[in-house]
Formats: structure tokens, C-alpha cells, sequence
């Protein structure tokens, strides 16, 4: 007797049906993932977010997060593990870009209003980013919302500095004349010249805003190599003496691994020569982004700053003129990034 006389007459059609049975059972049953299911996808992504100028490091370190989130996270087949992949490492790149604690500085203006002192804002940062000007976009968005400014001249290192803000207050006051404020002048510059000690000139600026009831002081510092250590501990010096509220790092957005090493060094600088207790150091408390119109797609600088010092960015200046600031979009970063 054949093998083929001993099968049942419908046996196409029973395996045909088991095989069938078997595909669905699989498309709705998953699979649990491994790391070699998503160790190849990360490795794409990781390069994708490192020409998009995240810092290599960072890149590599968010991806390890996310696939120890994966592994042994059980997907169904109609799930593809790119789309996992992406998904989840969407959501790591939001929460990171997401503020951890709530930052309103027109809010904390007012309370420093009604308790009568100024609030005061210290810009640091490396030679060249653009800081005093920011600093004077700052100053104008505090203005349009009818705050009196004090800009307090404390880069008393670099040749043309005191200028530079003269310069920013007359076109300031200029676009905001007092007629338009009750016969107030909505912005002024205290300053000592060059060659003094940056320290001293600041609290001398909080205390001439107190006495003549300005709203905010803007403290420009000298631009400064993450290396340069005297001059690091005289930034220290000025923040520890004089207690800003907000410390602002103001770096350009088309940088990447550098971001990471200015960043790791200001702070730790700021920590070592403050000479307080770990409570009382001060540290850098958000992040200006300049020159963000012109990086395209390339924005992966503020994942590496964000990351490094858990800080939000607060500011992206995003063309030439003082109206040219906003606040950073996490989404439409976000999906820069990923596209």
C-alpha cells in the first residue's frame, strides 16, 4: 500500500489549514525581543542621531537605555522592531527634552517684584557664541513685557566688550522709548570699565537695581575656554558672591562633542572653585541655544546639553534681530532627529 492510499483524501487541505493556523498563531502571539533583534536597528538610529550632531557618546548612551528597555519586551508580529525601536527611543529623546522642574522666568520676575529686589541672570560661555547679543534679546523680551532692565557690563577681559552693550542698550531704548513706558527708560548700563574685579562690579549692579527699582539685572561675563582656569574662578567667584537666580550657558547649536566637554567642564569649575558645600553650589541652571536658524536638521546639540546637565534649554536664538528668540520646540526637534 502507497504512503499516498494510507493519507486521508482531504490532507492538502488539513495542512493547508494548519499551516494557516500556524502563520496567525504567530502574527498574534509575537515574540519576546532579544539583542540581536535590537542591537542592529539601535546601531542605525545611533548613527542617525550622530550626523544629526548628537555627541557620539550621548548618542551611545541613550541607545544602550533603550535597548535594556527592550530586551525582553514582548511585541506582536504586526509590531516591526524598527517601529518598537523608533517609538521608544521617540519617547527617551521627549522626556529628556522635557523640563524636569518648571522654569517661568516672567513668573519669578514678579516674585522678585513683589518681595522688592531684582532678579538677576548670569550668561556664560565660550569666546564667540554670541552671548552679549543674546543677553540684549533677553533684554528685549523682558522689556516687551514691560520689565526694567539693568545690564550689568562684567566682562571687564575683552576689548570692546562695554561698547558692544552701550551699543545694544542705545538700539534697545531706541525700539522702547520712554514715551512709550510713562517716561520710564526701560534699560540701562551699569559700568566700571575694563581691568576691575567681574565680582565686585556685579554686586555693585544688583545693589544700584535695587536702590533705583529695576526689575531684572542681565550680568555679561567675559567669554572664557572651558580650560582657562583663572578665568573659570572668576566666574565662580562672581556666582558665588553675588547668588543669581538663573545661570545660563549660552553655547551654539551646531556644536556636538564639544558641547559635551564645555559643558562637563563649566560645571565642574563652577564646583570646584566655588568654595561651598555641594547644597550651596551653584551650577548652570539652563542653556541659550544660539544660531539654531541656521543648523537645518543638524539640532542634536540640545539632546547632548540637555543630557550632560540635566538642565532645560531655555532659549534658541533663531536669526539676527533682538525679536529673534523663542522657546525651544521639543517635538519639532525631536522629529528633526528621527526623520
Amino acid at each position: 500500500m502507497s504512503l499516498y492510499n494510507i493519507l486521508p483524501s482531504n490532507f492538502n487541505e488539513i495542512s493547508s489549514c494548519s499551516g494557516l493556523f500556524s502563520l496567525f498563531q504567530s502574527l498574534v502571539s509575537g515574540k519576546t525581543l532579544d539583542a540581536s533583534d535590537v542591537a542592529p536597528v539601535l546601531e542605525k538610529f545611533r548613527d542617525l542621531l550622530i550626523a544629526k550632531n548628537v555627541a557620539a557618546e550621548i548618542a551611545s548612551k541613550l541607545c544602550s537605555s533603550v535597548e535594556t528597555k527592550l530586551i525582553g519586551k514582548h511585541v506582536g508580529s504586526f509590531e516591526g522592531v524598527t517601529s518598537v525601536v523608533r517609538a521608544t527611543l521617540t519617547e527617551s529623546l521627549m522626556l529628556l527634552l522635557t523640563p524636569k522642574r518648571r522654569l517661568d522666568i516672567l513668573r519669578d520676575v514678579r516674585e522678585a517684584q513683589h518681595n522688592r529686589k531684582p532678579y538677576a541672570i548670569t550668561f556664560c560661555g565660550v569666546n564667540g557664541v554670541g552671548k552679549s547679543t543674546n543677553l540684549a534679546k533677553v533684554s528685549f523680551w523682558l522689556i516687551e513685557n514691560n520689565f526694567r532692565v539693568l545690564i550689568a557690563a562684567c566682562d571687564t577681559f575683552r576689548a570692546g566688550a562695554v561698547e558692544q552693550l552701550r551699543t545694544h542698550v542705545h538700539h534697545l531704548n531706541a525700539l522702547h522709548p520712554p514715551e512709550k513706558h510713562g517716561g520710564k527708560t526701560m534699560v540701562h548700563l551699569y559700568e566700571q570699565g575694563y581691568g576691575k574685579d567681574a565680582a565686585d562690579i556685579a554686586r555693585m549692579a544688583i545693589d544700584h537695581a535695587r536702590k533705583h527699582t529695576f526689575d531684572v539685572v542681565l550680568i555679561d561675563t567675559a567669554g572664557r575656554m572651558q580650560d582657562n582656569e583663572p578665568l573659570m574662578r572668576a566666574l565662580a567667584k562672581l556666582i558665588l558672591v553675588n547668588e543669581p537666580d538663573l545661570t545660563l550657558f549660552v553655547g551654539e547649536a551646531l556644536v556636538g562633542n564639544e558641547a559635551v566637554d564645555q559643558l562637563v567642564k563649566f560645571n565642574k569649575a563652577l564646583a570646584n572653585h566655588s568654595n561651598a558645600t555641594n547644597a550651596n553650589t551653584h551650577m548652570i541652571d539652563g542653556i541659550l541655544l544660539t544660531k539654531f536658524d541656521t543648523i537645518d536638521d543638524k539640532v542634536g546639540a540640545a539632546i547632548s546639553m540637555t543630557y550632560i546637565t540635566g538642565q532645560p534649554i531655555v532659549f534658541v536664538g533663531t536669526g539676527q534681530t533682538y525679536a529673534d528668540l523663542r522657546n525651544l520646540d521639543a517635538k519639532a526637534v525631536v522629529h528633526l532627529l528621527m526623520q
